[in-house]
């Protein structure tokens, strides 16, 4: 599809095929259908297809592999711009794929390709159950299971990848056909946390958790200049911290926008947010080292469990942005000095935002049957972030990314987590290298010709 003659003869095909939509860069929408949830990312593939069913994903793929073209699934364009350049590919948008349904019985939840996290928690809330979802309600479920999932459940239950009890999915040679434990189990395996790139998924169900009709989760916030002694704190509550909470601690520096409440609009913060899994009384005891800490606001309380989706407080409409991350090891008292002197009070840093999140517990340790990620090899992680408003500002970003690293190569690791890895990076450093060799066989049993294209893809193995 390089020449406009072939492009147009084949989004006529491939229109003749679907129920749903085709567009090309000729249509009027076309950089409405390319976009992602991160406008940072300038996708230009061959076409974009919008599927209103099932069948269209197939006949997508069927199209794709009679045309010598490639695959793109993507559900909401979160992580787009990992996905680098899509020359001869079908960006296939599976937002319309919706419909979630929920047994409290069995406690699952059956959820379709399009579907986001507040479709799933808050039907599942009237149950007092939750999912392990991700910390924004905009989040697509099947993205965010793929390459893991992390959340405020996840010290307590693990990654929401190894909550998934089965998918639907259609392969490259254009069978749809479901895998669980015991059917296609390999692909079953490699498709939780290892990416995207062996099959297109459909549909999945989830395990949902038993958490009650409330649950202890907010945030408490602190005036910027209280940074060095709130992290530090946070640091050395979180060295025995139960496995029944999870939090993240973040170095805020908030634009004026008209959309953030007043509290925040503006600001310069520290922000310790999560949840407890227990009782009231349970999260009152293992809150108050954070609470001895006197912030100034505190939004920490009961809420049904739906709530969680929103106690991070992302943005939920689409927006620029451009972000780093790393996973530690270990966080010391020197690591966050180091920090604070970087991205803090005085350091003159661009960056929006500096969060470090906590993980162990749960996350650490691989239960039976898990899937390809298995578990995170590091104590914490940390996302960096900002607005790449024009080029001044990203090569300003870029430095204080650089600043960031710097200061924290002696505690990173050389991994990282695929969901927050948001530019380019060789996968293979996500896995250990026997899992990454097991993740290339699964390529190349279900996809020899590569036809699947994912963010953050799994290669073939040599010849």
């Amino acid at each position: 599809m390089l020449h406009t003659t072939t492009a147009v003869g084949e989004a006529e095909a491939l229109r003749a095929r679907l129920t749903g939509r085709v567009v090309t860069p000729a249509d009027a929408d076309w950089d409405v259908a390319r976009m992602g949830w991160n406008l940072a990312a300038d996708q230009r593939p061959a076409a974009v297809a919008v599927p209103a069913t099932v069948q269209d994903v197939v006949e997508v793929v069927r199209h794709a592999a009679e045309a010598g073209m490639r695959v793109a699934p993507q559900g909401t364009g979160h992580n787009a711009t990992a996905h680098g350049a899509l020359d001869a590919t079908i960006l296939l948008k599976t937002h319309e794929l919706r419909g979630v349904s929920i047994d409290p019985v069995l406690r699952r939840a059956r959820v379709h390709a399009g579907d986001l996290w507040e479709d799933v928690t808050g039907p599942a809330s009237q149950y007092g159950l939750a999912p392990i979802s991700g910390s924004s309600p905009d989040v697509g479920v099947v993205g965010f299971a793929l390459g893991g999932g992390i959340g405020w459940l996840s010290r307590k239950f693990g990654l929401c990848a190894d909550s998934v009890l089965s998918i639907e999915c259609v392969l490259a040679d254009g069978r749809h056909v479901r895998c669980d434990a015991h059917t296609n189990s390999d692909l079953f395996w490699a498709l939780r946390g290892g990416s995207g790139s062996f099959a297109i998924v459909t549909a999945l169900e989830l395990e949902l958790f038993e958490v009650g009709e409330m649950v202890s989760m907010g945030a408490m916030l602190w005036p910027w200049e209280r940074a060095a002694d709130v992290m530090e704190a946070w640091r050395q509550w979180t060295q025995d911290a139960p496995d029944e909470v999870t939090t993240s601690i973040r170095l805020m520096q908030l634009p004026p926008l008209p959309e953030l409440p007043d509290f925040l609009r503006g600001r310069q913060l520290v922000i310790i947010d999560g949840a407890v899994v227990g009782s009231p009384e349970d999260a009152e005891r293992i809150l108050a080292p954070l609470r001895a800490l006197d912030p100034e606001i505190d939004l920490w309380g009961m809420q049904p469990p739906a709530g969680l989706s929103r106690v991070h407080m992302d943005p939920e409409d689409p927006m620029p942005g451009l972000s780093d991350h790393l996973m530690l090891r270990e966080l010391d008292a020197q690591a966050i000095k180091d920090l604070v002197a970087v991205a803090g009070p005085g350091s003159g840093s661009p960056l929006v935002m500096m969060e470090i999140r906590q993980l162990g517990g749960a996350l650490g340790r691989r239960r039976d049957g898990a899937g390809a990620l298995g578990g995170l090899d590091a104590r914490y992680l940390t996302f960096a972030a900002g607005l790449p408003i024009d080029a001044d500002v990203v090569c300003a970003l870029r430095g204080g990314f650089g600043r960031v690293r710097n200061v924290l190569s002696r505690v990173a690791t050389d991994g990282h987590y695929l969901n927050f890895q948001e530019h380019a990076r060789d996968p293979r450093h996500a896995y250990e290298a026997g899992t990454y060799a097991r993740l290339q066989a699964v390529k190349a049993a279900y996809d020899p010709q590569d036809l699947i294209r994912a963010n953050h893809a799994v290669a073939l193995p040599e010849a």
